[in-house]
């Protein structure tokens, strides 16, 4: 435990005396407290209500699936066994990551505590550079509450025309997209390689910046995982 607190210490000194030397890779663990399902919870609950709607009860979601449809569950393809119109995909999906009125109530789906941190460090430029494997729109709720607009990344043609990262304030890049873009990654295989120009951009971010990681435990994400063995900056990884 003094260990810990030895580096925690240590990092503070640091993103006080160098303010914006490091970015932040934020995980679905950050969300966790406000309720948020990952993104594969997100995909096994879309196959629990396809097998309900066909009375089937199967203890292997993914499994069922697989069989059923003789291919692995993509997220397009879910939402359209489920809804008929992009209403209809929409209005799904945003029960998944936005609260109802008594969820609101519950703090189930609103920023937490560190999300609320999160954004008081960018305020005062300590952090301008967030990674995040996350469809939520936790973390922009509470930039907003502290009067920030981050430049926000979540697709390729956003980092085509995107300025500069070292131009702006706060940039959070969406690695795995938005979850009002139906074109979010979240199965097994979507998450084993990234586009060329995803990984031109990550490496780029990862070779000028240390990194701090929350809630992140790398199990799933192959390709973000690689970025970071490959990277050329000796920065400690905390």
């Amino acid at each position: 435990m003094s260990d810990f607190r030895d580096i925690i210490i240590k990092l503070a000194f640091t993103m006080y005396s160098s303010p914006g030397v490091y970015a932040l890779l934020l995980g679905s663990g950050i969300s966790r407290d406000a309720g948020i399902l990952t993104g594969w919870e997100v995909t096994l609950d879309l196959i629990r209500k396809i097998a309900a709607t066909e009375k089937e009860k199967p203890k292997d979601f993914e499994k069922w699936y697989q069989e059923r449809y003789q291919e692995s569950p993509d997220y397009t393809k879910l939402l359209k066994k489920l809804t008929i119109t992009a209403t209809d995909r929409a209005n799904l999906l945003r029960s998944y990551f936005e609260p109802k009125a008594e969820g609101r109530e519950e703090d189930l789906k609103i920023p937490t505590l560190a999300h609320k941190c999160i954004a008081i460090l960018i305020k005062y430029g300590y952090i301008r550079i967030i990674l995040t494997t996350n469809f939520d729109r936790l973390l922009e709720e509470a930039l907003s509450e502290q009067g920030i607009t981050p430049t926000i990344i979540s697709t390729e043609d956003q980092m085509k025309g995107a300025m500069p990262f070292v131009h702006n304030n706060c940039t959070i890049i969406k690695l795995h997209g938005d979850y009002k873009d139906t074109r979010i990654k979240n199965t097994p295989e979507e998450l084993v390689k990234y586009p060329k120009k995803v990984d031109k951009y990550l490496d780029r971010v990862l070779d000028e910046f240390g990194l701090i990681i929350c809630g992140w435990s790398a199990e799933y994400d192959i390709a973000l995982r690689d970025a970071l063995y490959r990277r050329k900056n000796r920065r400690k990884i905390i």
